[in-house]
């Protein structure tokens, strides 16, 4: 596949820095994949953030919500989306410049014209990927929180989509971690996880599982399966 991005076109600025939502190269790449990409069609898409690990399909937080998803879904019938800092990025493109390259996570940005330029530019660029794949995809969900949330919630309301945003509402107050600097924590806490499990059960009509530790297969007391 020809780079998105070939060498010889790459920006000299930097990639490690707040200012990423700002970069050249960024906003290049998600230009090509909302104005050329050719996403596939596909009974159900799923948005994910994005990781620090990249590419974002080897993360650990994404091999968790792979073995959640792909317990209850067909590989062959989902198109996961990684949206965030990067924008919106197919996974099959989670390999591609700049989507690997970059190290500044907006989840720790506390600039507030960053965040809110952010929300701005994020949810332009989810309303505009929702409405250029209105007819991709049966079913979509969003498993996010915080500034991606609130960019997701915006975006479907622009373009009158339907999208199950989770964890549900209900779900996030009741985790509330008031001493914490994100107060809703991780999304790899287990009852987020069982609440994509429910809606994607919902989704395909199947029987609900619970998520919890396999002791056949998990490290640790929160490394979550599907039972």
């Amino acid at each position: 596949m020809t780079p998105i991005i070939p060498e010889h076109e790459r920006s000299d600025e930097p990639l490690d820095t707040e200012q990423i939502i700002y970069h050249p190269d960024m906003k290049k790449a998600n230009d090509w994949i909302l104005n050329e990409y050719e996403p596939p069609h596909r009974d159900y898409c799923i948005f994910v953030p994005c990781s620090k690990k990249k590419p974002y399909h080897t993360s650990p937080s994404h091999k968790m919500y792979d073995r959640i998803i792909f317990e209850i879904l067909n590989p062959s019938d989902v198109h996961i989306v990684t949206f965030g800092t990067c924008g919106v990025t197919p996974r099959e493109l989670d390999t591609e410049y700049p989507f690997t390259d970059y190290k500044f996570m907006m989840g720790r940005c506390n600039v507030a014209k960053i965040k809110r330029d952010f929300i701005k530019m994020e949810s332009e660029r989810l309303a505009t990927y929702l409405d250029k794949t209105r007819s991709n995809y049966k079913y979509r969900v969003a498993y996010c929180l915080g500034d991606f949330r609130k960019a997701m919630d915006i975006a479907v309301k622009k373009v009158d989509i339907d999208v199950d945003i989770c964890p549900d509402e209900k779900t996030l107050e009741q985790n509330i971690q008031p001493d914490k600097s994100f107060i809703y924590g991780s999304l790899s806490r287990r009852p987020y996880l069982q609440d994509l499990a429910d809606v994607l059960s919902k989704l395909s009509g199947k029987p609900k599982r619970k998520v919890g530790v396999d002791e056949n297969h998990s490290i640790n007391d929160t490394d979550w399966y599907l039972l």
